[in-house]
């Protein structure tokens, strides 16, 4: 059997295996299932049983994976629970982020390119982890769940367009004036999402729903697939294009079709959670440089620097811009779930490596302490606001749910 085939089995196994492994250990600890999948992939890597070696076929469905994740947390932002005051404070909160974590990266990093990505990286909040444990504790829909989603979604989509500006190699002028004209045709997109769609439209929708036709999950990835045409076509990074057709997505099928559409986006959860993203994170473990991490010296003393850096860089500034009618025990919330990062953390560092701006220790430190941010940070938010008589500690379903 070739490397690919071989690896991908083994890919799959551990896709299977660790729902299995965070349901037995979410009665006692709740661990998300990331968690498992990045650290079985490790397992299977090259640094520890050196069974499972990623190729040109087995990167290319990660990347796919990554792009799918990006996409469905497009898809979970609610633009009616995104605007006003909420909306203003945490673009401001993330804006002094990004100058905060552009000083703390450059002075850390030893030089601006270095310090850029990890800069940008540490102003970033995983959305996709931090939605599903809302909505599992039942606080998605309140007023605490609806400034998470702010800020959140303001902490996923602003590192975006910071990677695409500083990240690209272009001049400032020229990637401001692709990303505004990939913003233009994001609004026509949105524009035209907004538009009623015709009779028949909602007909097919409805008549093939449960056919091989499959005409609304083959429409979703059309949008997705020219969203990320878009952006590869102006020199953007793919992550734009995929966040971009996520937030296009909820809009056309609220407006297609509104009673079909959360059936539709379980089938398309059903491809990305069931095959697409746990590879993603399979290989990043397989891939994780853990000898450079445990060779000790500044690479490893850099891992619980690097996690209390998510606190103070990406913390801070939400911390003082936090909406005015958020309490002490809210605020703490906030800061613990908008400091919690790893699906942007690897896809920068992953950038970086390859780009020869960081190394493979340095990568693996922000991997590992945004590892150890999405398995601490949500956690020590839910039993803080439990304690104080604001939400729910599910015993079983943070790990069981889909958290990224």
């Amino acid at each position: 059997m070739s490397h690919s085939g071989t690896t991908l089995i083994l890919i799959m196994a551990i896709a299977v295996l660790a729902p299995l492994l965070a349901y037995a250990v979410g009665r006692r600890l709740p661990v998300p299932l990331v968690i498992f999948e990045i650290l079985l992939g490790i397992l299977i890597g090259p640094d520890v049983l050196d069974w499972a070696h990623p190729d040109a076929l087995i990167d290319g469905l990660s990347e796919l994976g990554l792009t799918m994740l990006i996409f469905l947390a497009g898809y979970e932002i609610e633009f009616g629970k995104v605007r006003g005051d909420t909306l203003r404070r945490s673009a401001w909160a993330w804006a002094a982020a990004l100058a905060l974590g552009l000083t703390t990266g450059i002075l850390l990093g030893g030089g601006y390119t270095k310090g850029v990505f990890i800069g940008v990286a540490l102003t970033s909040t995983a959305l996709g982890t931090v939605l599903p444990v809302l909505r599992d504790a039942g606080e998605l829909h309140g007023r605490f769940g609806s400034v998470v989603m702010a800020f959140g979604a303001v902490g996923e989509f602003g590192p975006i367009i910071a990677m695409a500006l500083l990240l690209s190699g272009r001049g400032a002028a020229e990637s401001t004036v692709l990303l505004a004209v990939f913003a233009a045709l994001t609004a026509a997109a949105v524009y035209w999402a907004l538009r009623p769609r015709p009779p028949w439209f909602s007909k097919v929708i409805a008549k093939t729903l449960h056919s091989s036709g499959q005409f609304a999950v083959r429409f979703v990835f059309l949008l997705l697939a020219l969203m990320l045409g878009a952006s590869t076509a102006l020199g953007l990074d793919v992550l734009l294009g995929a966040f971009a057709a996520g937030l296009i997505t909820r809009l056309v099928l609220t407006g297609a079709a509104p009673g079909s559409g959360p059936e539709i986006l379980e089938k398309i959860e059903g491809v990305g959670f069931g095959f697409l993203v746990p590879v993603f994170f399979v290989v990043t473990g397989i891939e994780f440089d853990l000898d450079s991490l445990l060779d000790g010296g500044r690479t490893l003393v850099l891992l619980p620097a690097f996690l209390l850096l998510f606190l103070v860089v990406r913390g801070g500034p939400v911390w003082f811009l936090a909406p005015r009618d958020l309490d002490r025990t809210d605020r703490t919330g906030l800061v613990l779930y908008s400091s919690t990062a790893l699906p942007l953390v690897v896809a920068i560092t992953t950038i970086g490596v390859d780009d020869r701006a960081m190394t493979a220790g340095e990568a693996a430190a922000l991997v590992g302490a945004g590892m150890v941010s999405v398995l601490v940070f949500p956690l020590l938010a839910l039993k803080l606001r439990a304690r104080a008589g604001k939400g729910e500690l599910p015993a079983e379903s943070i790990s069981g749910s889909e958290a990224w």
